[in-house]
């Protein structure tokens, strides 16, 4: 099993860590440790284990470690090595009514795998493997705790070799667990799909101990709602994911890159849709604003639109002449395929974000996604409300990925305060996500396109849902009536007090 290396540890001695959110705190009642340990699984209680598990990729997270304080620690890690132990370690957790964390990578940046109230974090990162493929079907088990790099090796090393083709920028730090708790979305989504197109079946524990197995024995069913994708994005409130059945792909035999350059965003924009309206499918196809294609290409007056596909040879000439036709047609300037390269070399690198903090500067990123009939107004609102507060540094934006009727836009805010005012952060980073969310939810957008909600996001929920907001809080007390699961989060009311964020 690979073990990534985080960019940020904890700035602090062991023992001297201190927790950033307030509120209420579980106690694990006597003789809960006893029975995790007769679990089978590991238990940790050690500062630095507990510190650890006590933070995820939230950039407020990234810059607090970097302070020596987490948002909260749980009073013990719990590492399980077979679905039998979370089975046991879920049920004692419910029979104590002790809040439970499922996690693994914990390399999402909205705060979904932090233990808001304590109690056990359950680290799924031993629970890994690829166990099982069939080369005629195309499909492939995996334990949920099995990282990127790990699952694409092993894929490779079958037959001919294959692939998952999910690829996030997360893929060094993230597991298949996380991708489909948070209903993720890779850089390559629109050749491969997204995680809940990938997914075909799931192993899930309910919050009781009991184990079930939803759909995967075939490529679709009529078998009453896909109980599969009730589970795919609920982020750990209704059940632990513990493996999952998926569609993979030979290795493709070829790849071409394009690169171009257009006057406008929003011709950018148009210029993708129409691709898409065709039925063209490249695996990428990003368009960046006139100052992200400074900040990522150096290239200034321009906004600059990369494209790469990788697919039988076939398809592959046919798609990239559909995607040099709409793109000549509006007007974009062929640009050095080489930017292809420097993106893919640069794309997964977020080693700037503790520094960043440390010289007080707040930085972020927030994915929506819309119909292309409303994301230009959604982009110049977005942008033009974020440069409007006070403190910003920097508002962009790209788009990056594409669909028949609409596509994801990632916003990238900066801000810097008064010097020495660490209040200030936290009230500009709300503020200015107050702003891109209320903007997208007025233009009737998705407040998330792939980042999931989190702790951070969970405020927006219930505005974002609708009507439809009760029926998922009625999906988690009749799955998890006493409220152990990732409790905090989702915006879901809890037993054991309101989320302390924001």
């Amino acid at each position: 099993m690979t073990v990534p290396t985080r960019v940020t540890a904890i700035d602090a001695e062991p023992g001297t860590v201190t927790d950033r959110l307030s509120g209420p705190v579980a106690t694990l009642p006597e003789g809960l440790l006893h029975r995790l340990a007769q679990s089978g699984a590991e238990v940790l209680t050690d500062d630095a284990s507990r510190a650890e598990a006590g933070r995820d990729w939230w950039p407020l997270a990234i810059g607090w470690a970097a302070e020596g304080a987490v948002p909260q620690r749980p009073g013990v890690v719990v590492r399980p090595h077979t679905t039998a132990h979370v089975a046991t370690v879920l049920a004692a957790c419910n029979e104590a009514a002790v809040p439970i964390t499922p996690a693994a990578g914990r390399s999402g940046v909205c705060g979904g795998s932090i233990p808001v109230f304590g109690g056990v974090a359950l680290d799924l990162t031993s629970l890994e493997g690829l166990l099982r493929v069939d080369e005629v079907a195309l499909t492939a088990d995996v334990r949920a705790g099995t990282f990127g790099p790990d699952l694409e090796t092993a894929l490779g090393r079958v037959g001919s070799g294959y692939t998952l083709g999910h690829w996030p920028q997360s893929m060094d730090l993230s597991t298949v667990g996380g991708w489909l708790a948070c209903r993720g979305a890779g850089q390559y989504s629109t050749r491969y799909g997204k995680i809940e197109d990938m997914v075909l079946g799931l192993e899930v524990v309910l919050a009781d101990g009991r184990i079930v197995r939803t759909e995967g024995h075939g490529p679709r069913a009529a078998t009453g709602p896909n109980l599969t994708q009730l589970f795919v994005g609920s982020e750990g409130t209704l059940g632990v994911i513990t493996e999952a059945r998926f569609r993979i792909h030979p290795l493709p035999p070829a790849q071409e890159r394009r690169a171009f350059g257009f006057l406008s965003f929003e011709a950018g924009l148009d210029a993708c849709r129409r691709i898409m309206r065709r039925g063209a499918t490249p695996a990428v196809l990003r368009l960046y604003d006139e100052a992200e294609s400074v900040r990522n290409f150096e290239h200034a007056g321009t906004n600059v639109l990369i494209v790469l596909d990788e697919t039988d040879p076939g398809l592959l000439a046919a798609i990239l002449a559909i995607v040099d036709d709409e793109c000549t047609t509006a007007g974009a300037v062929a640009l050095d395929v080489a930017l292809v390269e420097r993106w893919l070399t640069h794309r997964n690198d977020v080693s700037a974000l503790a520094p960043l903090w440390r010289a007080g500067v707040v930085v972020d990123t927030a994915e929506i996604s819309g119909s292309w009939s409303v994301l230009p107004d959604l982009f110049d609102d977005v942008v033009t409300t974020l440069s409007a507060i006070d403190g910003t540094l920097a508002a962009s934006a790209h788009q990056s990925h594409a669909y028949t009727d609409g596509a994801c836009l990632y916003f990238t805010f900066a801000g810097r305060g008064p010097e020495g005012d660490d209040a200030w952060r936290e009230r500009y980073y709300r503020e200015a996500w107050d702003a891109v969310t209320n903007a997208t939810l007025t233009h009737g957008a998705a407040i998330s396109h792939h980042h999931g909600i989190g702790l951070n996001r969970s405020r927006f929920l219930p505005r974002a849902l609708g009507s439809g907001f009760d029926v998922l809080v009625g999906l988690k007390q009749t799955l998890d009536p006493v409220g152990i699961l990732n409790p905090g989060k989702l915006g879901l009311p809890s037993p054991f007090g309101p989320p302390p964020w924001p």
